[in-house]
């Protein structure tokens, strides 16, 4: 026999090119995306017991991929719990991407966009579309508040997944610039039959810079998709994945929903742990906001305590169908409050009524909870938390009280948490002639941002945004190169500005012309920041000193899901409609 005559990269064309006709044989338009958020992979690692939740949904979530045969898996950020997760924690997510989305099944669906401008890998487009590697369950998510980029290189732990070709990463966002800054968001542009997405994505942004920059025009460049000769602008659903703080107060505490763009006709919210998933309608915007919820338990509160869910969009054309499907992995968690006053068996001057009341509690939940984790899984231990109000009462020690519930319960060292109702403690202060005590959750919320601004440092270079931004990092982040950063950045940013400027002068004039082009640029520099401060919300006057005596992060309000139904829902978007219908 002849040589043919192939080389091995004709073998991949061919292979890539087999994949697509399956795929365009397939026939449907109808294109199935699986949505999660939050993840936090890693949480608790260090945890005998509890280190391996977090990984232990994650699987489930990817076989609820398979069985539900989705097109994608889009994630809404913090996919891991730490910033700098450790070996194990990467090692373990490589092996479950790999191990999930590395196979034959062919991808139906295509991107035709600008990969370079939407997509933040090297390779210059979407992992599907790599010769050299076969994804059939390709992963597409933005960046949290706990995996964001940091450091001189803007890197994140995200990015070491897209250099291995595991997931596309897009919703980074480079805020160059003077003054609030600027970004320009591309859109993800998929079309599967004839159903044309527009995925759009916004990785986590400080809310209180990013509320700024939404109230600031110019500042966000939202990059519409361009209608072609067959089809027009109207023709293309529009889809946001962000990650922020929800609220509808302070814009520093958060992003209000009615600053968003009313040409979406989908908002998918991550960060908000609570699960809201039923699409729902922002009244006067046209577009609907879903909040999946987290995937695992991070924080002990009544809103984690709901049942956890993922989401599944069916989108054909401009109608989409939301379908909620429940985690059966989750560990198990059982809240309670109980107030101390208003129960008739328990003597305010008598500890043991007060640990024999809790003991009951802690009984009901136990036996309230169903320990079984799901189908062909081990049974989980469940988590317990009791929000206890004791005014007027004498507290136990939540430690030794939890030692009875070793191997019962997966949390024994914080079952219990006390607090004191604000009505009462109210009372309590009026009683006492008007003497204030502070307790936390009636501490007000302030920003570094703010603290710095009262000192009024008169900085040449070095801008407060991201002196603000290098220290926020700093601590919570542990990076160590944020201040080098900052101070390269902005460095950077003089030396070329300065160098663009340059004009023919004498010698011994030099030094003076330098001096003189800093100053001008300085002073447009901080004009620009000025003018984008106009408007917004004014920092407070209070000096550093009452302000850090204040520094508090309030919890949101509880939020109740809404009661299931079956139900139509009708959205417009300029004119545009589109059918939802729930499905349980």
């Amino acid at each position: 026999m002849g040589n043919i005559g192939w080389s091995l990269g004709d073998v991949d064309n061919i292979n890539v090119s087999i994949r697509k006709a399956a795929g365009e044989a397939g026939g449907s338009s109808t294109l199935r995306i699986l949505v999660a958020t939050d993840c936090h992979l890693g949480y608790l690692e260090k945890d005998e017991l509890r280190r391996s939740d977090s990984f232990d949904t994650f699987e489930e979530i990817f076989s609820l991929a398979e069985k539900h045969n989705v097109d994608f898996l889009l994630l809404g950020g913090n996919l891991f719990h730490e910033n700098k997760p450790s070996r194990s924690t990467l090692v373990k997510t490589i092996e479950i991407l790999r191990r999930r989305c590395l196979h034959d099944r062919p991808v139906q669906f295509q991107v035709v966009s600008d990969h370079a401008a939407s997509l933040q890998n090297l390779f210059g487009r979407p992992n599907f579309e790599d010769q050299n590697i076969n994804v059939g369950l390709p992963v597409f998510t933005i960046h949290g508040d706990h995996d964001d980029p940091t450091g001189v290189d803007n890197m994140s732990a995200i990015d070491v997944l897209a250099a291995t070709g595991l997931v596309n990463y897009f919703g980074k966002m480079d805020l160059g610039g003077s003054g609030v800054g600027h970004m320009s968001i591309h859109p993800i542009l998929i079309k599967k039959g004839a159903t044309s997405v527009a995925l759009y994505g916004l990785g986590n942004v400080r809310d209180a810079r990013l509320s700024r920059m939404f109230q600031t025009p110019g500042a966000i460049g939202w990059m519409k998709h361009e209608s072609t000769e067959d089809m027009s602008l109207s023709d293309w659903f529009n889809i946001l994945v962000l990650h922020q703080n929800r609220i509808n107060g302070s814009p520093d505490n958060g992003i209000n929903e009615r600053l968003l763009p009313n040409f979406l006709d989908l908002v998918i919210w991550g960060h908000e742990h609570e699960c809201l998933v039923d699409p729902k309608e922002v009244p006067g915007m046209g577009f609907h906001i879903t909040q999946p919820g987290s995937s695992i338990a991070t924080s002990m509160t009544s809103a984690e305590a709901k049942q956890k869910h993922v989401l599944l969009l069916e989108i054909n054309g401009m109608k989409y169908r939301p379908t909620n499907i429940p985690l059966k992995t989750v560990r198990p968690f059982e809240y309670a409050e109980v107030v101390l006053e208003d129960q008739a068996d328990i003597d305010a001057n008598d500890e043991a009524s007060v640990d024999a009341h809790l003991d009951k509690v802690v009984a009901n939940l136990i036996e309230k909870n169903d320990t079984t984790a799901g189908s062909g899984s081990e049974p989980k231990l469940p988590l317990v938390r009791i929000k206890v109000d004791y005014t007027g009462f004498l507290t136990i020690h939540p430690q030794r009280f939890g030692q009875k519930y070793v191997g019962k319960v997966a949390n024994p060292q914080d079952i219990i948490v006390f607090s004191r109702s604000a009505k009462r403690r109210q009372n309590t202060q009026d009683t006492a002639g008007g003497s204030r005590e502070l307790y936390p959750n009636e501490l007000n919320q302030h920003t570094v941002e703010a603290l710095v601004a009262e000192i009024n440092l008169n900085m040449q270079v070095l801008r407060l945004d991201d002196l603000d931004t290098a220290l926020h990092v700093f601590v919570n982040k542990d990076d160590n190169m944020a201040f080098h950063s900052c101070l390269q950045k902005n460095t950077e940013e003089a030396i070329n500005m300065l160098t663009a400027s340059k004009v023919d002068t004498d010698i011994e004039d030099g030094d003076a012309m330098v001096v003189h082009d800093l100053d001008q640029f300085m002073q447009a520099r901080e004009k620009g920041r000025t003018q984008t401060a106009t408007g917004a919300q004014s920092l407070p006057t209070s000096t550093a000193l009452s302000a850090f005596e204040e520094l508090k992060c309030s919890p949101d309000p509880d939020q109740d899901i809404r009661d299931d139904s079956d139900e139509l829902i009708e959205t417009s978007v300029a004119g545009r409609y589109g059918a939802v219908r729930r499905n349980r």
